[in-house]
């Protein structure tokens, strides 16, 4: 049985956000930590030449998807109509630690190798690149909520992940979609138009904030898709 779009879980997200502000908490400081390493990061580079920046960057977006990890057990929480306080949450994340951790590191070198892959395809590597990356991270979306509410680390999140994509794809899409939309396109290219005229800190924190508001809806969708498409049979 293919599970249908449920386009109304992205409005009801809303209000859910609303009334648990808590599961802000932990999206909150990884984008603060993504400030200081902003920060930092030419005072400790700059001597090598810029060397050592993208190691850099792929510990942020590590502490980023721990995090979410972290909203998306509390958010499958308040989806249950548990508690869905930050405390449970919390505990239960912390069980899961490693293996949020290794389902992170799995899904960065999963992307990265297949646009590796692409960039060595002839004249048009750098485009081949970005489609096999894309491609890549769209089969590994539910990665990360298969560690925080399946409790599968490593490679069986990835294959839990592939299997529930191929269970649900017009959701699956959907979802990569918003996600695409609020994380690569609201926050980093619409939003500074609005903070145009902040200074540079005051800039960098109120991107912050947003990042982390984005994080924490986008839990909601994620742990009800995932929990939709893992956790009811097909026939």
């Amino acid at each position: 049985m293919k599970l249908g779009i449920d386009a109304a879980a992205y409005l009801r997200a809303v209000p859910m956000l609303g009334r648990h502000p808590s599961i802000l908490a932990v999206p909150l400081l990884a984008a603060v930590v993504d400030v200081l390493v902003d920060r930092v990061t030419p005072l400790m580079t700059d001597a090598m030449g810029g060397a050592g920046s993208s190691l850099l960057g792929m510990l942020v977006q590590l502490v980023y998807l721990w995090a979410f990890g972290v909203a998306i057990v509390q958010a499958s929480h308040i989806w249950r109509q548990r508690s869905g306080s930050f405390d449970e949450a919390w505990e239960e994340s912390r069980s899961k630690f490693g293996g949020i951790a290794l389902a992170a590191i799995g899904f960065q070198f999963v992307v990265w190798a297949a646009s590796y892959v692409g960039s060595l395809l002839g004249p048009f590597g750098g485009y081949a690149g970005l489609v096999l990356g894309a491609l890549a991270a769209f089969f590994l979306i539910y990665t990360i909520p298969a560690a925080a509410i399946g409790g599968m680390p490593g490679t069986l999140a990835i294959a839990a992940s592939i299997r529930a994509v191929r269970g649900s794809v017009p959701a699956s899409i959907l979802l990569a979609v918003v996600f695409f939309a609020l994380w690569y396109v609201v926050v980093p290219m619409v939003l500074p138009y609005a903070l145009a005229n902040l200074p540079a800190l005051a800039w960098e924190l109120v991107t912050a904030a947003a990042r982390a508001i984005v994080l924490a809806y986008l839990a909601f969708p994620f742990a009800k898709q995932y929990d939709d498409v893992a956790f009811r049979p097909f026939w």
